[in-house]
């Protein structure tokens, strides 16, 4: 996927103001409408004035952008990111607060199909957006944000303090993040994908008594050193020495709640996967059942790094009548 450098298509400075940004959309808008040019292009290079457009002129979606542009510019001065080969680093968007406007969209000249580079980027939020209601009093928007929480919080639940970047402009048209902290209670149970609704933690209301909106954080986990998260269900990589394997044995295995003696059957190959039932993530509704967590057995070699440990592998290959590649040759292994 390739950077889009928003800025370039609309042929302005990364510094210019909201009014620079916004001429410059509408005479590119106009001059490659479908529907007044003639060039060969003009539908393509209208959808991709429309994107820049619509992220540039968005205050939030600007001063997101920045952000990320700013980091990558940084990682490509480190070699990290050479080339127009890009992928938005995991969570990047965790932590940002989006009011759900959508008011620079309302231009009159449409809607528009999105590129991967920006669902990617704000489909999660761009698909929060609503339009605002006419009213002389009205409800606050609604906020939307995505959060990153350990997963032992989702065995035991937590309190936690989580900082929320909301993307602005400042007086002088350049993208800020104004941040505020929130004390924030982790229910057990939670899981990656759901959302905690904060009751007038949203935007505030329009006209006398008019309630605030409220605020929904997405679930989403840290990267965990030991598992692997899907749905309810964990997976666990766990080493085995050759002989624990091939002849079985019982040794200890961490869950999140405590270690565990587990059996290894003789026989276990690589890849073969145990089922501890219930050791998954915690379920917080009746009707749904806890996760599993399965143990997915791995061989781990002991280095052949002394003469006896090379003795000892000669030994074993004498021994053992084993070809590992005999089914590539239709023989049995």
């Amino acid at each position: 996927m390739k950077f889009k450098d928003y800025y370039e298509t609309l042929g302005v400075t990364r510094d210019a103001s909201p009014d620079d940004v916004k001429r410059a959309y509408r005479k590119l808008a106009r001059q490659y409408h479908p529907d007044v040019s003639k060039a060969t292009d003009a539908e393509a290079r209208f959808k991709e004035i429309s994107e820049a457009g619509e992220v540039l002129r968005d205050p939030e979606k600007r001063a997101a952008y920045d952000a990320l542009g700013t980091r990558r510019d940084q990682e490509r001065a480190a070699g990290r990111a050479a080339g127009e080969d890009f992928q938005p680093p995991p969570g990047w968007d965790a932590g940002y607060e989006f009011s759900g406007r959508g008011d620079a969209a309302d231009d009159g000249f449409g809607a528009q199909d999105h590129s991967d580079f920006f669902e990617a980027l704000f489909g999660r939020a761009a698909r929060a957006q609503g339009a605002r209601r006419a009213s002389a009093r009205m409800p606050g928007q609604d906020h939307h944000a995505k959060v990153l929480v350990d997963l032992e919080d989702a065995f035991r639940g937590a309190q936690r303090s989580i900082s929320l970047r909301m993307p602005a402009l400042d007086e002088q048209g350049h993208g800020v993040l104004k941040e505020r902290t929130l004390d924030v209670n982790i229910p057990k149970g939670i899981r990656e994908g759901q959302h905690l609704r904060l009751v007038g933690q949203g935007g505030p209301g329009l006209g006398d008594g008019a309630p605030a909106g409220d605020l929904f954080l997405e679930i989403a986990f840290n990267p965990h050193r030991l598992y692997r998260v899907d749905g309810r269900d964990l997976y666990l990589d766990l080493p085995l020495a050759p002989w624990e394997a091939a002849l079985g044995a019982s040794v200890s295995a961490p869950t999140p709640e405590g270690e565990v003696e587990l059996t290894i059957p003789p026989g276990s190959a690589a890849g073969r996967k145990l089922r501890l039932k219930g050791r998954g993530i915690p379920s917080n509704s009746a009707a749904s059942p806890a996760g599993d967590l399965y143990v997915v057995l791995a061989i781990a070699l002991p280095p052949a790094d002394t003469a006896a440990a090379k003795q000892a592998y000669q030994a074993f290959a004498k021994a053992c009548d084993f070809n590992p590649r005999a089914a590539l040759q239709g023989g049995t292994p």
